[in-house]
Parts: C-alpha cells; sequence; structure tokens
C-alpha cells in the first residue's frame, strides 16, 4: 500500500513543474524567440535573402513535425529524464555548430540537428510527464511549466545586446555553454509516471495498491485511448487543426517580427522590445488559460484564446511608424492569445485521450500541427523579397483564424475516460 507522506512536503509534480519552467525559459530564448535578433546579422554578413534564412526556421518546423511522434512514444517508453538529458546536449551541439556554417548547407544541417535537440528537450516531453504527474490540476501544472517560454522573451534583448557587443557566431557559442551549465543537469530532476515513486497523480493518495515490479497490475493507471483509437477521433483532428493554425500564424510572426517592424520604419531597438513583450504577455494567458480550463468550459476557452490571436495578428498587420500604439492592443491580444492556446489545448488533449499514451498521443498531434510551422516563416520570407512587404501575410492569418475557431468549438464533451 502507498506510505502516507509528510502533509508538508511539496509533491514532487511540482518540482518538476519548475524543472520544466526553466528548461522552457532557456531554450525558448536561445532557440525560438531569440532567433529573430540573428535575422538580420546573419543576412548583412552572408548575403543570403529573407526566404533563404526563412527556410532554416521552415526546416525545423518540418523535422519537428516528423520528429514530435516519436519522441512523444520514446516518453511513453523510456521517460522524460533521458529523451531531455539527450535533447540538451544535442541543442548545444547544434548552437556550437551554426556558430561556425559558412554556406547554406551547413546553416540548414547544423538547424536540422536542432530540431532533433529542441523536440527531444521541449513541449512533448515536459507536457508528458506533467500529464503523468498531474490530472485534476493538469491546466494549472501545464500553464506554469510552459509560461518558462512566455519568460524567456526576456533573453531577446540579452541576445540583441551579445551580439553588439561581440558577433552572432560568438553569441551562438556563448548560448551552447549556457545550455550545457544551466539546463542539463535540469533533465536530472524529471521522472516518468508518479506510481513509481510512491505516488498518485496531484500527490493525492487514493487509496490503491502501488503495481509491484513486474506484476502486470495497471490497477494505478488511467484509461486512455491509444495512437490508432485517437486518430479515428475527430476531437484529435480538431485539436491537430488548431494546432497547424497556431503554428503557423506564431512561427511566422516570432521568426519575422524584428525585420517586419524594421520594414515599417521601427527602429532595431523598439523591435527588440516587442519581440521581448510577446512571450512576456503570453504568460498571462499561458496560467490564467490553464487555470481556467480546470474550471470552466474548454472548448470556450480556446475559441476564445484564438479570436485574441485574430485579433492581434489584425492590428499587427496595421503597425506603421506614424502608428506606433498600434503595437499595444497587437502586443496584449497577440500575446495573451497565444499563451492561452498553448495552455488549453494539451489540457483538451488529456481530457479526452487520458495519460496512458498521452506522450504518443500529443507527440502525432504536435506533429501534425508543427507542419504548419514549415509554411509560414518560408511565406513570409517570400513575401517580403517578392512584394517588399509582410502585410498580406499578416492579414492572412487573421482571417484563418475562423478555422481554428470552428474546430475547437465544435468538439465533442469529452465523456470522461480521460479524467478517471
Amino acid at each position: 500500500m502507498i506510505s502516507q507522506r509528510a502533509p508538508h512536503k511539496v509533491f514532487y509534480g511540482w518540482w518538476i513543474v519548475v524543472a520544466s519552467f526553466l528548461t522552457a525559459l532557456y531554450v525558448g530564448g536561445a532557440v525560438f524567440y531569440g532567433f529573430t535578433a540573428f535575422f538580420e546579422p546573419i543576412i548583412e554578413e552572408m548575403g543570403w535573402s529573407h526566404t533563404q534564412l526563412s527556410l532554416a526556421a521552415s526546416l525545423r518546423g518540418l523535422e519537428i513535425g516528423i520528429l514530435s511522434p516519436f519522441i512523444g512514444f520514446l516518453v511513453d517508453r523510456v521517460g522524460p529524464r533521458k529523451v531531455i538529458f539527450a535533447g540538451v546536449l544535442t541543442t548545444a551541439v547544434s548552437l556550437v555548430l551554426l556558430s561556425y556554417a559558412t554556406s547554406l548547407i551547413m546553416f540548414y544541417s547544423a538547424f536540422a540537428l536542432m530540431a532533433v535537440g529542441t523536440s527531444a528537450s521541449t513541449v512533448t516531453v515536459m507536457l508528458t510527464a506533467i500529464a503523468n504527474w498531474f490530472r485534476r490540476k493538469m491546466g494549472l501544472a501545464s500553464g506554469m511549466a510552459i509560461a518558462g517560454f512566455g519568460f524567456s522573451g526576456l533573453l531577446v534583448p540579452v541576445i540583441v545586446r551579445l551580439i553588439d557587443l561581440y558577433d552572432w557566431r560568438q553569441t551562438m557559442i556563448i548560448l551552447a555553454i549556457g545550455m550545457i551549465v544551466l539546463i542539463l543537469p535540469l533533465s536530472l530532476v524529471f521522472r516518468h509516471r508518479p506510481e513509481e515513486y510512491g505516488y498518485f497523480p496531484d500527490g493525492q493518495a487514493e487509496g490503491l495498491p502501488i503495481p509491484l515490479p513486474g506484476s502486470g497490475s495497471s490497477a494505478t493507471a488511467e484509461d486512455g485511448l491509444n495512437v490508432r483509437q485517437a486518430l479515428r477521433s475527430r476531437t484529435f483532428w480538431r485539436l491537430a487543426l488548431a494546432r497547424m493554425y497556431l503554428m503557423i500564424t506564431m512561427m511566422t510572426i516570432i521568426t519575422h517580427v524584428m525585420p517586419y517592424l524594421k520594414s515599417v520604419g521601427i527602429n532595431r531597438a523598439t523591435s527588440s522590445l516587442v519581440a521581448t513583450a510577446l512571450p512576456l504577455t503570453s504568460i498571462i494567458g499561458r496560467m490564467s488559460f490553464g487555470w481556467l480550463g480546470d474550471k470552466m468550459n474548454q472548448r470556450l476557452v480556446a475559441a476564445a484564446s484564438f479570436v485574441m490571436i485574430s485579433s492581434g495578428v489584425f492590428f499587427f498587420a496595421n503597425v506603421s511608424s506614424a502608428q506606433v500604439w498600434v503595437l499595444v492592443p497587437c502586443i496584449a491580444l497577440l500575446g495573451v492569445g497565444y499563451g492561452g492556446t498553448n495552455s488549453i489545448l494539451p489540457v483538451m488533449a488529456r481530457k479526452h485521450f487520458g495519460r496512458a499514451r498521452f506522450g504518443s498521443v500529443y507527440g502525432l498531434m504536435e506533429g501534425i500541427g508543427a507542419l504548419g510551422s514549415i509554411v509560414g516563416p518560408t511565406l513570409g520570407g517570400w513575401a517580403y523579397d517578392n512584394w517588399g512587404s509582410y502585410r498580406l501575410v499578416w492579414l492572412l492569418l487573421a482571417g484563418l483564424a475562423v478555422v481554428a475557431v470552428i474546430s475547437v468549438a465544435t468538439i465533442a464533451p469529452a465523456r470522461g475516460r480521460g479524467n478517471r
């Protein structure tokens, strides 16, 4: 039987949340949000076009899309610790290789390796670990964990400053060293299923015995759909479609925010602040929408987040040097909606599909959604190279939000399978 834990002892699942938060903060800043700061310096030195450089981000999205299902399956089998450890090491190596890139082939190859590392050390792995350790409080726990991606915006001005002090190549190496020294030890905090350590999800003893090693007992495991069953579910495809819209929109904006603002007359210092503010304001959405998902109708919460994204993108399309104030509602709506969507979609997946195969199912959903990040950044770069403007791309993405809103709003209520 489960041994009773001291009531004052912090449930270990919250330490996994803290480790996830810190890992997301650093990897998000160094790899995702920070890339926009490297955009112009790389183009100036290498002479590549916006389309060519944007293609690197798209290739990363393609590889993440391919890898996410495999990563989810791997986490279900071996647990998150080994996967994240290997992912952090691989990401650090890719940053070093990027710093030595002298051709597009070398640059693309290093970015492909980066995709392997980030796939193994971020969203799918973290959310699978949290889905195993939390049930009733998953919205709050996942919101706190991925809030690290929001705080990672604080690294953007640091990266800009490092590039100004040194150059983009030296900055890559500095980020790689930080990855090894600061983040690699955090991978050791992660653990697989709580039953293996004398806990139940949420830290609540449910009066059920822990399965003995080799007994084959699954008395403490929650029911859930396997991958084949999930693929037959309309809910899965609606969530995947919504995730795809989120990825195509946000990866385009995150990649091009600084070059876009420069193209409409906004200086680099202000552009850096905007690139920082977007993930920071997403913290509000990540925390509040995750909590709301535990308390309210999740379909309505998700639909509201996509409406906010659409409105924010519309404001983004109308920014100019004469209308800098438009950035205020843009950042507020886009940031909160983006963060809210990232929190609520995993909670919905946990509710509908359970945790028995959450890593495999969510990894597949994440992989399908990541296909959107292949099209978005390249489309943005191509539009600027050929039209000299990003505006039509932003208006298109603002309108496409209706697809995501309808997708999540029409999901049938869960029948309790994933909540047991």
